[in-house]
């Protein structure tokens, strides 16, 4: 008989089941906290692994707003393309200690859903180049595999380019639009 989930990751699994979906979760006893180590363990390319990245506005009174942004593993969120989507300028990345309490989990095993609260969560598209991609599963050895599409309605995520596009082309932002000059400007 298998070893039983931590509460953690069993949380995770009642999640997806709530929805529908079975979820194998596996676990590495040399752990998965960064991207790199969980590439390295499962054995996949690093651009199939799902960083689920806390981020937080605040709401007066002292208090904090969480998302959730996914993106690949070697893709960095722009918080300003973030910002924009969620139509949040105060939006900042989460503490580690932030993090936890506002999610239910710690860092290096924050899953895509199964949040402590409800939480607002953006996927960039390029977790769709792979037909299957790896995510937390509620600690820092633990991991599942799904389709982008069932992460997506797993996560109720929106889907919205927010990683750092470097030299990479990309389609414009939404409130984005071409110039004469071939500027984009922003609308306001």
């Amino acid at each position: 008989m298998p070893d039983p989930l931590p509460p953690a990751a069993q949380r995770v699994l009642e999640a997806a089941a709530r929805k529908g979906v079975a979820l194998e979760i596996l676990t590495f006893p040399a752990g998965t906290h960064t991207a790199e180590d969980a590439a390295r363990a499962i054995g996949v390319e690093l651009s199939q692994i799902v960083k689920s990245v806390v981020f937080v506005a605040p709401r007066g009174d002292d208090r904090l707003e969480p998302f959730v942004a996914l993106a690949a593993g070697p893709d960095r969120v722009d918080v300003a393309r973030l910002a924009a989507v969620l139509g949040e300028p105060g939006v900042r990345r989460a503490t580690a200690r932030e993090a936890s309490l506002l999610t239910g989990f710690t860092i290096g095993g924050i899953p895509p859903f199964g949040h402590a609260r409800p939480v607002r969560v953006v996927m960039d598209p390029g977790l769709d180049r792979h037909t299957t991609v790896w995510a937390a599963a509620g600690t820092q050895d633990a991991v599942f595999a799904v389709s982008p599409g069932t992460l997506r309605m797993l996560a109720n995520a929106i889907v919205a380019p927010i990683v750092d596009a470097g030299d990479v082309p990309r389609a414009p932002l939404p409130a984005e639009r071409a110039q004469p000059s071939g500027e984009p400007a922003v609308e306001g």
